[in-house]
């Protein structure tokens, strides 16, 4: 979204941010001072004080989860909220941009809770869908972030609608992250939480080495298949990867998170 705005409405003097969990994958950091050099201007970075662990104690070591996602609560929408609240009270009109395709029928985005705060989904009105996205990403030079290679979506290292392919990549790309991801799963069981990070089974036991051998197993079975039932496109690579979304399916997963 802010290289399409910034190619189509260069006019506009846009004030780019970033919520930070504090538990960010070191490529995404990587890619937000690339798209700062292409932008010509700095990101804000929000919620610089009060990060995963702040709000992890707060909840009693309780992780988040689909079913309490406390962490799209505090550490995304909360700042945003906080930092656009003085310019509302000042009477300024706000206009937030936000990046949901056209294709994203299931994802409804921020919903403003006030009348001066105005919602605007660019991707949507102007028609563009995911293989959009790709092409103005291309285009532009920057291209994906690079845990797109072996991720589908969320940026923050231990995000719970991870697939669990997902997960054993995690332990190979950054294993010093999947083993804090761990710990902070102890702690919650120890404290009586009733979720673990992966549906159904604890970190422990997913890396088990036959589990994983298992998940890999199943990952190329339905990569397998998807391929076969591929339509051919002449206007496709052939030798593009299928991603995570496309063999599982797409995740309702959180409307601030997953891009």
């Amino acid at each position: 979204m802010a290289v399409y705005m910034r190619q189509h409405h260069p006019d506009l003097d846009i004030d780019y941010f970033f919520t930070d969990t504090g538990k960010e994958l070191p490529e995404v950091y990587e890619f937000l001072g690339r798209l700062e050099g292409f932008l010509g201007k700095s990101i804000l970075r929000l919620n610089p004080d009060r990060d995963f662990d702040f709000w992890l104690k707060q909840y009693n070591n309780f992780l988040p989860s689909p079913q309490t996602r406390w962490c799209t609560r505090q550490l995304k929408l909360r700042p945003f909220e906080q930092w656009l609240r003085p310019l509302l009270e000042e009477g300024n009109t706000i206009y937030s941009y936000v990046a949901i395709r056209s294709d994203e029928e299931y994802r409804e985005g921020y919903s403003s809770k006030h009348d001066r705060l105005k919602i605007v989904l660019p991707f949507k009105e102007d028609g563009i869908d995911k293989p959009g996205v790709l092409d103005i990403l291309e285009a532009s030079g920057l291209g994906l972030p690079r845990y797109y290679d072996w991720r589908s979506r969320s940026g923050c290292t231990f995000c719970f609608y991870q697939q669990k392919i997902e997960w054993v990549r995690l332990k190979e790309e950054h294993p010093e992250a999947f083993e804090e991801a761990k710990s902070y799963e102890k702690d919650a069981v120890a404290n009586g939480s009733p979720f673990t990070w992966s549906q159904g089974e604890s970190l422990d036991e997913l890396t088990q080495p036959e589990r994983v051998k298992q998940i890999k197993e199943d990952y190329e079975k339905r990569l397998a298949r998807a391929k076969a039932k591929r339509q051919q496109n002449p206007l496709r690579d052939e030798g593009d990867e299928l991603d995570i979304d496309e063999l599982y399916g797409q995740a309702k997963g959180c409307l601030a998170c997953h891009k």
